[in-house]
Parts: structure tokens; C-alpha cells; sequence
């Protein structure tokens, strides 16, 4: 059940960049339609999580939903449905996974620790994968500055994840008779809840382009697939294993998402790119290489007192 659900959440993650393009070239406003998906699946899973008896209202109330809210879900997310209206679903998908590597420096800022050799050499080869992915479109005769400037809105939106997963460690702690899916529920209830705000200053909703089959059916799958079910396995593997493996979805997801644009979008992909894909991906395990270790050793532990 364990190796199962971990396959459908990479395939579940690495379709979400896709699905939110699909909306968004079918005419959804980007703001409204990134509100409505996180409004509507935080206040189901928090329904659902009232209904049995893990959870109060009261929860509501705490600033670090509203805190954590703004970290997760409101600044990473307002920032990649913008980008997505200029650039492909693949290339936003593996911006997004540049997440680790900023987590790592903010963790590192905050405690002041040193980092070791080999997390500073996936620093640099994670930046390097940067540079690659995104030189083909920069460096093309029809190089434009939406382009560019939606690449930088993704990593700045990581800037955002990185600060709200920091903040959400010990928000998990502080509420630990609280279960973790609905302290996630009640962040997206505010995430959505400020991506409609901002939605209704910032653009105007056309409710006949949003009444389109593609954009019902992308919202649908966000909110029911996406953010319910994705978060839910995610949350279970935590639960049921280490909060390093489950997180090792950003080594696969984004490829996924990559393959999926190029093979179902026809969205373009240069061997640059693809190269700057896969060098973001090994930046990454080489920042996480301490966790993966410990991972591996919990496993060659179990597998040994099976085998006695």
C-alpha cells in the first residue's frame, strides 16, 4: 500500500501543472479559478475532518492558519497560475521543484548552521539547472519578457513555499493533537480565501470561459485530485513512513509533468531545457542526500529483522 499510494501521488503531482494550464488556456481567470480550487477543497476536507471528531472550528481562529495560509498556498500559487498564462506547464513544474533548495537556505539563514560540502554542491548544480532550463527560451529570436518574467514569478512563489514550510514545522508541533490534514485544510481555506480577494481587485471574471468543459473539468480535478486526494497520501505516507520519503515526489513529479506537457500539450521542449531538468533534479537529491541516507538505513533495518 505503502510503494502504491506513493506512485499515484508523483502521478498525481506531476499532473497538476498540466491541469492547471488546460484551465487557464481555456479561458479560467487565473486568481479566481487558483481561489476557487483552494477555498472549495480546504472547506470539504475541513467538513470532512469536523464531521470526525479531528478537528474544531476553533482552529479557525489561530493566526498560524492565516500565516501559513499566505506561505503555502496564497503566495506560492498566485504566482504559478500567473506564470502559466507565458509559459509551459513542464517548465513551471520543474521551477517548482527548485523548493528543496530554498528551504535548505532559509533553515540554514534561520539556524545558522553550516551547510556541509556536498549540500553547497547541490546549491550550485541546482542553480546551474536553473540557467539551462530557462537560456533556450531567453536566448531565442522571439524571446519574450512575459516569458522571463513567469519564470521568475515561479521561483519567487517558491520563496513563499519555502517560508510556509518552515513556519508549518512548527505550527505541526505547536497543534499536535490536531491532525496534519486539517491544519493543511484550514491554510487552504485562507490561501483561497486571499487568492479570491485578490482575484476580484486584479481581474475580471468571465464567467462563460469558466463555464467551459475544459475549465470545469481542470478545476474539478484540482480541487478533488489535486488538493484533496494528493494532500490526503501525502499526509498518509508521512503518517505511515518518514517525512523525507514522501517528499521524494519533487525527484520524479516534474519530469512527469515535463513528458506530459511535450506528449499530451505539445508544449516545446529544447534539450537544453531538458538538460537543465535533470541537473535541477540531481541539485536537489544532493541537498537531501543526509535525509535519503537516513532513509535507507531505516529500510536496510527493517529488511534486516524481517530477514531474522
Amino acid at each position: 500500500m505503502v510503494l502504491l499510494n506513493y506512485v499515484v501521488m508523483c502521478l498525481i503531482f506531476g499532473t497538476t501543472f498540466l491541469a492547471i494550464k488546460v484551465g487557464i488556456d481555456a479561458g479560467a481567470s487565473p486568481f479566481f479559478s487558483a481561489g476557487i480550487r483552494f477555498f472549495l477543497a480546504g472547506v470539504i476536507l475541513f467538513s470532512f475532518m469536523l464531521w470526525k471528531k479531528q478537528a474544531r472550528l476553533s482552529l479557525l481562529l489561530h493566526k498560524e492558519m492565516f500565516l501559513t495560509g499566505i506561505g503555502l498556498t496564497f503566495g506560492t500559487f498566485a504566482p504559478l497560475y500567473w506564470a502559466e498564462q507565458h509559459i509551459s506547464s513542464g517548465i513551471a513544474a520543474i521551477l517548482s521543484a527548485t523548493a528543496p533548495l530554498m528551504v535548505m537556505l532559509l533553515q540554514t539563514g534561520i539556524s545558522r548552521q553550516k551547510l556541509s560540502a556536498i549540500s553547497w554542491a547541490g546549491c550550485l548544480v541546482g542553480f546551474v539547472g536553473v540557467v539551462l532550463l530557462i537560456l533556450p527560451g531567453a536566448t531565442t529570436i522571439s524571446f519574450s519578457f512575459l516569458w522571463l518574467a513567469g519564470c521568475i514569478a515561479v521561483l519567487f512563489g517558491q520563496i513563499f513555499y519555502s517560508a510556509g514550510a518552515v513556519y508549518s514545522r512548527s505550527v505541526i508541533q505547536r497543534f499536535q493533537d490536531t491532525s496534519p490534514i486539517a491544519l493543511n485544510a484550514a491554510q487552504m481555506m485562507y490561501g483561497g480565501a486571499m487568492l479570491l480577494v485578490l482575484s476580484l481587485f486584479t481581474e475580471q471574471v468571465h464567467i462563460e470561459s469558466m463555464l467551459t468543459a475544459n475549465a470545469i473539468l481542470s478545476l474539478l480535478y484540482l480541487i478533488l485530485v489535486g488538493s484533496m486526494m494528493g494532500h490526503t497520501i501525502f499526509y498518509w505516507l508521512v503518517a505511515k513512513t518518514t517525512p523525507v520519503f514522501p517528499s521524494t515526489w519533487l525527484y520524479i513529479s516534474p519530469l512527469i509533468a515535463l513528458s506530459l506537457g511535450v506528449i499530451l500539450y505539445n508544449e516545446p521542449l529544447y534539450l537544453l531545457s531538458l538538460a537543465g531538468g535533470i541537473t535541477i533534479i540531481v541539485g536537489i537529491i544532493l541537498i537531501n542526500m543526509d535525509g535519503l541516507k537516513q532513509l535507507m538505513g531505516k529500510k536496510a533495518n527493517k529488511l534486516g529483522d524481517i530477514s531474522n
